[in-house]
């Protein structure tokens, strides 16, 4: 959308112009170019014009809007029975023993997640073909598309296909018929007796249909319930840890008994809610298009050369006034913003036919010249000119009479698309400038509430049960609410750990197949051909074929001696030397127990625990997959608590090796690697909904986990270790315990905490509670005199009369 002076150009009005909440709305631009009046102002102007135009025009939904054409009807049936095909085929390679079962998964499990992708697809297709065949003028189609209410998967559940329900993550699951509904066969399969729900809400359900849609539905509202429960304590917590760290004078970030959590906030000491893009404080695009289009175009004289606009901008940047407010990276941006904004202008003046650069001239060059072109009396005389006297006369020095003998059109060509004046550029450097220290941080700002809430809201816009596919064939990783408690909480359990470990030799894919092989726990059960019970007259054992075929076809680096060795030294069994090598493939178990009477039972106790008996890999590495990241080569993912062991396994870097469990992070690799993952992790969470959080808050929140030297869960055990204040304590949770203690220890507390402080009724030491007042007792000032009513006997005479 462009509007230029106050007139609509292009485009349209919609919710995503209006705003939704985000930076990018017409009235944060309002408010950041011009004022909070503006902005209000032209706030109400709308609210009015939508208001009268809604009156007088009207907007309804009738059952017209939802009919389906006869074409969407066809397409529709097209691609369910496409589907339905593709379904049945599956189906049929599982009987017959020909699908490919995905790592880690059975058939059954494949079966499941493939029918699932194909399924989801339909409903996907339907919407898409709603959207192109619906009239513009189709309400449920404008609602839509404009933002105000629903989406596309609305549209085409009311009009094409309602689509597959889906229960915790997965098809409708058998009861205990073995089926889902009675109206079934036992043990199907197919889309419709799991739950596909073929029809439109315009064309009705069928009575199976309904129930599934039901029961899809039940569970929405129980995690909406369950959800809002959970987001409300968790948003309590966070509250209460963060409540009393705010920013001091030094731009250092400390809670109230003045431990530092942060020296600099956010790194930068920038204020989220004052920045202008995405954790930008200016956004060089926007800005430079204001001012140029509020600049005066008339004034010929005063436009730059490329050479000048570069002299310009280095002086600027090395003043005063920038070096002490603003950080060396973001001078860094905006002199590459303006370099390039240089290059440009001299591409267009050679597209045009003019000097590209139009160079200075030779008196007014830096002595320095590779090329050698000046001659060296000119150079030479420019090294003697002070650096105050060459800036005058490169700023005095005309790109007007250089392009003099130029065509008039070509210049004016050139004006038009960029223009860059001595007034436009100081204007934008000006602005910036002003942006930026607008930006910064004020003392006193309570960053820990802010940032509490930041983290919480949007934590109750996320689905309870989430899981998603990671990039990665049957590794289920868990997300939304669930995942960021865990790490909230600093838990040493989690549901889904995951290493994901960069190969040495990413390229290959039977080198990664080796080290998966290494890596990868191995059983018996997964190696072994038989276990066959042999009794003789005088012993009674195990024997073990080993398929030497699937060793090699797996890439195993182990040998027969390394599996007994393994079964000897399994922890539960206590074999001992009781295994021996029969053949080349073979080997057999013997059993000792303790009453020969048992020995019929020890033998079969042994035979059930043999398969699951880990023989190669780590043990803990409970299964892998290999994926192909985008725009780099293979790479493993690990199941399980096996960072160390992954880290120590030959083929994989160690250095690029992350899981997504922080106490491993911080046994193995220390608190800051624990803190970097906690920040991360979270963010990459937000990431899958949408979600977009400043990352100052998340870096707080990261901090104040670890400022301690170690990870600290944001609980009621974790914040007492964060703050020993009793008040603060007592009014979270648990309150008689610690009051009987603090009674009990003699403990003292020195209220200089929020909830201390409104306890006692006295002033939060947070915005402008933060600063104090200092009075000089050194100096010998006498008291002013000041006269009391008392002081005048004739007015004590006067009291003691009225009294009586």
């Amino acid at each position: 959308m462009i509007i230029r002076n106050s007139e609509l150009l292009c485009g349209c009005l919609d919710k995503a112009v209006v705003g939704d909440g985000k930076k990018k709305s017409i009235f944060c631009a309002a408010l950041r170019d011009y004022s909070t009046v503006e902005a209000a102002a032209f706030m109400n102007r709308l609210a009015k014009l939508s208001a009268r135009w809604s009156c007088n025009q009207g907007f309804s939904i009738g059952l017209s809007d939802v009919m389906p054409g006869a074409k969407l009807c066809e397409r529709k049936e097209d691609l369910i029975v496409e589907a339905y095909a593709q379904c049945d085929d599956y189906i049929a390679q599982l009987q017959s023993g020909e699908l490919e079962c995905l790592p880690g998964r059975d058939g059954a499990a494949t079966l499941e997640e493939t029918i699932s992708g194909v399924l989801s697809k339909v409903r996907d297709s339907a919407g898409k073909i709603c959207m192109e065949e619906l009239g513009r003028y189709n309400a449920p189609l404008i609602m839509a598309t404009c933002g105000s209410k629903g989406s596309a998967v609305n549209v085409c559940q009311m009009v094409a296909c309602v689509g597959q329900q889906i229960i915790s993550g997965q098809r409708i699951r058998d009861g205990f018929t073995d089926r889902t509904l009675p109206h079934f066969l036992k043990r199907s399969r197919t889309p419709e007796a799991k739950g596909f729900v073929a029809n439109s809400f315009y064309s009705g359900l069928y009575p199976t249909e309904f129930f599934f849609h039901a029961a899809s539905g039940r569970e929405g509202l129980v995690d909406a319930a369950v959800k809002t429960a959970e987001t409300g304590y968790m948003q309590r917590r966070l509250v209460k840890a963060f409540e009393d760290l705010r920013v001091h004078y030094d731009s250092s970030v400390r809670n109230s008994a003045g431990t530092v959590v942060q020296f600099e906030y956010g790194g930068d000491a920038l204020d989220p809610y004052c920045l202008e893009g995405e954790g930008q404080p200016v956004v060089f695009v926007h800005n430079w298009k204001h001012i140029c289009n509020m600049a005066d175009r008339s004034a010929d004289a005063c436009r730059l050369a490329p050479f000048q606009v570069r002299h310009i901008v280095d002086r600027a940047v090395q003043s005063p006034r920038f070096v002490k407010w603003t950080t060396e990276s973001w001078r860094d941006e905006l002199v590459e913003f303006l370099c390039g904004l240089a290059d440009r202008l001299a591409d267009l003046r050679a597209a045009y036919g003019l000097e590209p650069h139009a160079q200075e001239p030779p008196e007014l060059a830096a002595p320095a010249n590779p090329r050698g072109r000046k001659p060296k009396r000119k150079a030479a005389a420019a090294a003697e000119l002070a650096p105050e006297e060459r800036s005058r006369l490169v700023l005095e020095w005309s790109l007007a009479e250089a392009d003099a003998a130029a065509p008039l059109a070509a210049r004016r060509a050139v004006d038009n698309k960029l223009l860059m004046t001595g007034a436009t550029l100081d204007a934008f450097l000006g602005l910036c400038i002003r942006k930026y220290q607008r930006s910064r941080v004020d003392p006193g700002t309570a960053v820990g509430a802010v940032g509490a809430q930041s983290i919480g809201e949007p934590t109750t816009q996320m689905t309870l049960k989430a899981f998603h596919f990671a990039g990665i064939a049957s590794m289920n990783v868990s997300m939304g609410v669930p995942r960021v408690k865990e790490i909230i909480n600093a838990a040493k359990n989690i549901s889904t750990p995951i290493v994901k470990c960069k190969l040495i030799n990413e390229n290959s894919l039977s080198s990664a197949r080796i080290v998966k092989g290494r890596l990868e726990r191995t059983l018996l059960g997964d190696i072994a051909q038989s276990i066959e019970e042999v009794y003789t007259g005088s012993s009674c054992y195990l024997s073990v074929k080993i398929d030497l075929d699937v060793i090699s076809r797996l890439q195993l680096e182990v040998t027969l001696p390394d599996i007994c060795t393994a079964i000897a030294n399994a922890p539960k069994l206590k074999i001992g030397n009781n295994v021996q090598l029969q053949g080349p493939s073979r080997l057999n178990v013997y059993v000792s127990p303790k009453d020969p009477r048992q020995l019929y039972y020890t033998l079969q106790t042994l035979k059930r625990a043999l398969p699951s008996v880990v023989v190669h890999g780590a043990p803990v590495a409970m299964r892998s997959a290999i994926s192909k990241d985008r725009g780099s080569g293979y790479c493993l993912s690990v199941e399980g608590y096996s960072l160390r062991e992954a880290m120590n396994t030959e083929g994989v870097d160690g250095r690029h090796t992350v899981t997504n469990h922080i106490m491993d992070n911080l046994r193995y690799l220390g608190i800051e690697a624990a803190r970097a993952m906690t920040i991360r992790e979270l963010s990459s969470i937000f990431g899958e909904y949408g979600i977009k959080i400043d990352m100052r808050h998340l870096m707080l929140l990261g901090d104040l986990m670890s400022y301690k030297g170690e990870i600290l869960g944001i609980t009621r055990y974790g914040i007492a270790k964060m703050n020993d204040s009793v008040m603060m304590l007592a009014s979270f949770e648990k309150t008689t315990d610690h009051l009987f203690d603090a009674a009990a220890f003699g403990k003292r507390d020195m209220v200089h905490g929020v909830s201390e402080r409104i306890i006692m009724g006295q002033q939060m030491p947070v915005g402008t509670g933060v600063f104090k007042l200092l009075m000089d007792y050194d100096r010998h000032v006498p008291p002013t005199p000041r006269r009391l009513l008392f002081d005048e006997p004739s007015s004590v005479a006067t009291a003691v009369a009225a009294g009586a």
